[in-house]
């Protein structure tokens, strides 16, 4: 049905919820493939930097966060790419699925800000309102 897929991830818990819907899609089509986004925010960056004393241990938290996603996609035998877009994630996001035409997005509901965890997040607001394809929003 979907072959191909756009999975936005940050790392939270809906993040890697909405990984494990994204597998579940591709591994029901042998053609289908996911493409990974991880954003990185400039806003986000720098606080990011303040918590993390040198880049390399910057760079490994940010890859820490996926890894955990190819391994159970390698054991799954689906196939994926990998992409660190730059800027604010709602756009950066909604930019990427449209230039790209992908057949679904997948997303958490919330992400990593704890100031949003009341309502819908932003990012994944954004996203179901300006994407041209199916989004699947993950709780």
């Amino acid at each position: 049905m979907y072959h191909k897929i756009l999975l936005a991830t940050d790392g939270s818990n809906h993040a890697i919820r909405a990984e494990e819907n994204a597998l579940t899609l591709a591994k029901g089509n042998s053609n289908s493939s996911i493409e990974v986004v991880y954003v990185v925010d400039a806003e986000k960056a720098k606080s990011d930097v303040l918590n993390y004393w040198n880049r390399t241990d910057l760079t490994d938290t940010r890859q820490g966060r996926l890894n955990e996603f190819e391994q159970i996609a390698k054991k799954a035998g689906v196939n994926y790419k990998i992409n660190i877009l730059r800027g604010e994630p709602g756009p950066a996001i909604v930019d990427y699925a449209n230039r790209n035409n992908f057949d679904v997005v997948v997303i958490g509901s919330r992400g990593l800000n704890t100031l949003q965890e009341f309502v819908l997040g932003s990012v994944s607001h954004k996203v179901v309102k300006e994407v041209k394809c199916p989004v699947l929003i993950v709780k």
